[in-house]
């Protein structure tokens, strides 16, 4: 539940960013829940969706949604299984199953990888970087009904040292992903800005307002599959993140007009037969490759993680149409074939 709140600046905001004013005034509990708010559209200066750096000036009319508070029950454990492929006192590497939230929200209070993190780590244990009680653990993020490799710090230290080398583009995170349509040239990058679309607050689009983030996604063609009856083919693509906005890589492939196999959201460019979705109830987007080097050891740690059996099968269904595999394709199976499938899989989605 949301309610439309209203704030007019006073002299003393004047020159201040948004996000301190809304911070500092009480309109939000912290500056990283304010810039949170403003990023994701829920917040207008004078009429306008504005950046959280934004000069605030006196008499400015700010008007916010503000969140009601969720209830306290959603910091407590739940035993919930975890694909645990690294932990020591810093850091835990996980392969998050599909369907699990990565943090409490409006529409999740519970079930999430924080309340499972606490169950197994305990919430004195886990970092809190991101201003909020209700998201100990999290540096990072996937979607719901993404799949594969991420990282959760236990320490304040190493989860402000892992959430920087991520903005430095230090840790390298790799996504497969299968996309409608045959990609002509082996390599890409995508740059285009990214902010909350203007009509469809629950979407994310490519957007040239000041309250759109820098967003670049590289990628390289791994494997080319012909068409058929109900479809363009496909290709299935080895995704780089420069950088992690909301549905990065979703917005990005469809803004290449190559939108990813089993897409709800994201499908303006998709074939209208929806069985040209492979069976899948989710998108074909899976985290599985982790690089970084570990802030308290200075190791440099690589993980890898197969596909899940739904992607998997989605895949396979493939297999007489392949156009053969790229040079980047043999090195990724290869590396596949070698790292171990998820022991969790989750709950797939019911319907797209």
């Amino acid at each position: 539940m949301t309610r439309t709140l209203c704030h007019i600046a006073s002299a003393a905001d004047g020159g201040e960013r948004l996000d301190a004013v809304m911070a500092s005034r009480g309109l939000y509990p912290s500056r990283s829940a304010a810039a949170r708010a403003i990023e994701e559209g829920r917040v207008f200066v004078n009429g306008a969706n504005v950046a959280k750096k934004h000069a605030v000036a006196a008499g400015d009319t700010i008007v916010y949604e503000a969140l009601e508070e969720a209830p306290a029950a959603l910091l407590d454990g739940e035993p919930i299984d975890l694909d645990i492929r690294f932990e020591d006192e810093h850091l835990i590497v996980l392969s998050k199953q599909v369907g699990l939230v990565c943090h409490p929200s409006v529409d999740h209070y519970d079930g999430t990888l924080v309340n499972a993190l606490i169950h197994h780590c305990g919430a004195a244990h886990l970092c809190n970087v991101q201003g909020e009680d209700d998201r100990l653990g999290i540096v990072h993020r996937l979607d719901r009904d993404t799949s594969g490799l991420m990282l959760a710090a236990k320490d304040d230290e190493c989860g402000y040292a892992l959430m920087e080398d991520i903005r430095a583009r230090a840790v390298d995170r790799r996504y497969l992903a299968l996309v409608h349509g045959v990609i002509a040239h082996d390599t890409g990058m995508i740059d285009a800005p990214i902010a909350r679309a203007e009509k469809e607050r629950t979407r994310m689009a490519i957007r040239d307002t000041p309250s759109a983030r820098d967003a670049m996604t590289t990628f390289r063609v791994l494997e080319r599959f012909e068409h058929g009856p109900r479809d363009e083919g496909y290709t299935l693509v080895d995704c780089k993140l420069f950088t992690g906005r909301t549905h990065q890589i979703r917005v990005h492939m469809e803004y290449a007009k190559h939108p990813l196999a089993g897409e709800a959201v994201y499908r303006a460019h998709a074939p209208r037969d929806t069985r040209a979705d492979l069976g899948l109830q989710r998108q074909f987007l899976h985290s599985f490759r982790i690089g970084f080097t570990h802030p308290a050891t200075g190791e440099a740690l690589s993980f890898a993680d197969n596909l899940p059996t739904d992607l998997r099968r989605a895949l396979d269904s493939l297999a007489e149409r392949s156009l053969g595999r790229t040079e980047a394709g043999n090195e990724v199976f290869t590396l596949l074939e070698q790292a171990p499938a998820p022991c969790v899989e989750g709950e797939v989605p019911t319907s797209s």
